[in-house]
């Protein structure tokens, strides 16, 4: 069994009996600062995407493209990064993770070009993928899942408001350096969790990993380039199948996909992240449109919002358990179709706030309670590879919505 593996929830049946000794629980807070700073550098271009425009002498919407492309390395790189855990250990993945992270923010710190600015972004976004990865396959349960994506949301919602002020007082490339925080986390980590690698590993599946990137970049790419991205999209989705079918136990089992509550989970992973990410990006220029607000104004606003909603997904994540999993799943049908529904319909500018409350509560309560559900409903051997892929349809969502946004706000 992988190093993951020993850390994911189990079902009762599958518990080790009492007389084995458990591996120490890392605390909970030290996961979240391990995964959740990169929420806040994914976000905090929010408000200051004309600065970096300014900077790097581009357009506006073109400087989206530093959001897209975080978003995408995110996506792309947490499959690869569970695959790396799966087969190396926690250790290595960790080590990596911070690599990525201090060489992406190294480049952000001096590019003037944008090439280079997005070159430096994904660095970032893969290593703060691998370390996500790590944090979540260390919680174990829908409780300490929901502090770290309650921490997401909290973070998250910090981003626009920290970007804004670090852009302000140093440089927009200041506020992009936020996620480099998640490295104060490691010592802790590297104390009490199983840096080990696995006694045995199956061959890594060098097709399987390339065709699924392949996809995940096409995806990533309808928002912009419909036509080519659908196609492009299909063409590299066929294949892929193709070789799931013939390789069933590969980098894509069979198995997991063949799971419905895991495939079922991680949909609604993705329709939660695209409609916040959509949001989070849109109701800032919704409010510049409709008053006079400040940008500080409208980011104070969003704050607070933002940290109520993330408050509610702690609360639920909490108490999912006695609440059952219809109720649950219920209740986040619901407000997720509320929120994008009332920043349509609405025609005054304080519901918008209402709005990215009730997106980031969708989407973070969302993830903690699906992410448990996809990995305890995958066969006991598919279970890192299914918090990988879940992952990957989430980071999806955080592709499509910027460039979503950009399309309705921008008009890019």
């Amino acid at each position: 069994m992988s190093a993951l593996a020993r850390h994911l929830p189990r079902p009762a049946s599958e518990t080790p009996a009492p007389a084995i000794s458990a591996p120490r629980q890392v605390p909970a807070v030290w996961l979240a600062l391990l995964a959740t700073p990169v929420a806040a550098s994914a976000n905090s271009p929010v408000l200051i995407l004309p600065d970096m425009a300014g900077s790097l002498g581009i357009r506006t919407s073109t400087a989206t493209w530093l959001v897209t492309v975080f978003a995408w390395a995110m996506a792309v790189g947490t499959p690869l990064m569970a695959g790396l855990l799966r087969r190396r250990g926690l250790g290595v993945t960790l080590r990596l993770g911070a690599a990525l992270i201090v060489a992406g923010t190294a480049v952000i710190a001096v590019t003037p070009w944008l090439p280079l600015a997005m070159a430096g972004r994904a660095a970032q976004a893969a290593g703060g993928a691998g370390l996500i990865t790590a944090a979540m396959s260390l919680a174990g349960s829908v409780r300490r899942m929901g502090v770290i994506t309650a921490g997401f949301g909290t973070l998250g919602a910090v981003g626009p408001l920290l970007g804004s002020a670090l852009a302000d007082a140093v440089s927009w490339r200041a506020s992009l350096a936020v996620g480099a925080v998640a490295l104060l986390a490691l010592p802790a980590v590297a104390r009490r969790a199983d840096l080990s690698a696995p006694r045995a590993s199956t061959p890594f599946d060098g097709r399987g990993a390339a065709l699924l990137v392949l996809t995940a970049t096409a995806l990533v790419l309808i928002p912009r380039h419909p036509l080519p991205a659908v196609a492009a999209s299909l063409a590299t989705a066929a294949l892929l199948a193709l070789h799931v079918r013939s390789h069933p136990t590969g980098f894509v089992p069979l198995a997991l996909l063949r799971t419905r509550t895991f495939v079922l989970s991680a949909l609604l992973a993705c329709t939660f992240a695209t409609s916040y990410f959509t949001l989070l990006f849109t109701v800032p220029q919704l409010l510049r449109d409709r008053t006079d607000w400040s940008t500080a104004t409208i980011g104070t606003g969003q704050l607070v919002a933002l940290l109520v909603g993330s408050a509610l997904s702690m609360a639920l994540a909490a108490a999912s358990a006695r609440l059952g999993r219809p109720r649950v799943l219920a209740l986040l049908l619901t407000v997720g179709a509320l929120a994008p529904l009332t920043a349509v319909l609405t025609p005054w500018a304080p519901p918008l706030l209402l709005v990215a409350a009730l997106a980031v509560f969708t989407t973070s309560a969302g993830q903690a309670t699906l992410a448990v559900y996809a990995t305890q409903a995958a066969p006991t051997d598919q279970r890192p590879t299914a918090i990988g892929l879940f992952n990957l349809c989430y980071q999806l969502g955080g592709a499509f919505g910027p460039a979503i946004a950009a399309l309705i706000t921008l008009g890019a």
